[in-house]
């Protein structure tokens, strides 16, 4: 397990964007929460530490993933996180958006990849083979 002062701002950036993503339906479902807290397993983060972020918000505007891998790693993670009950309410559509936009995508492609990794999440494509689509 990686301490939490080893954790880096970009990755405390996501699991807040995460939690935000988990909360943004009426409906945060016990799915949504555990879905977090695999995510942050999945990334040698106990559950001690991922509260610790929750608890602890940094500004995320200054904290956007820099390459394509890593922005691609996120908006994963996020729609993997929105598709956890099986429906993607329109609130999380648009947050969705808000993230696409942020991590520097243009407008005129946002919904277009919205929509994409979506699709992805929903037919059980993993992070490496929507990577390669998305570069070829």
């Amino acid at each position: 397990m990686i301490e939490n002062n080893q954790i880096t701002e970009n990755l405390k950036a996501h699991f807040l964007r995460l939690y935000q993503m988990a909360i943004c339906d009426d409906d945060f479902s016990a799915l949504e929460l555990k879905m977090l807290y695999k995510c942050a397993e999945e990334r040698g983060i106990s559950s001690k530490n991922l509260d610790e972020i929750l608890l602890n918000p940094i500004n995320l505007k200054s904290l956007v993933p820099q390459t394509i891998e890593e922005k691609v790693d996120y908006l994963y993670d996020l729609t993997v996180m929105i598709w956890a009950d099986g429906i993607v309410s329109p609130n999380e559509y648009s947050a969705m958006q808000k993230y696409v936009l942020m991590f520097g995508f243009l407008e005129e492609n946002v919904i277009a990849i919205v929509d994409y990794m979506i699709e992805a999440v929903k037919i059980g494509k993993n992070k490496s083979e929507i990577l390669y689509e998305l570069k070829n």
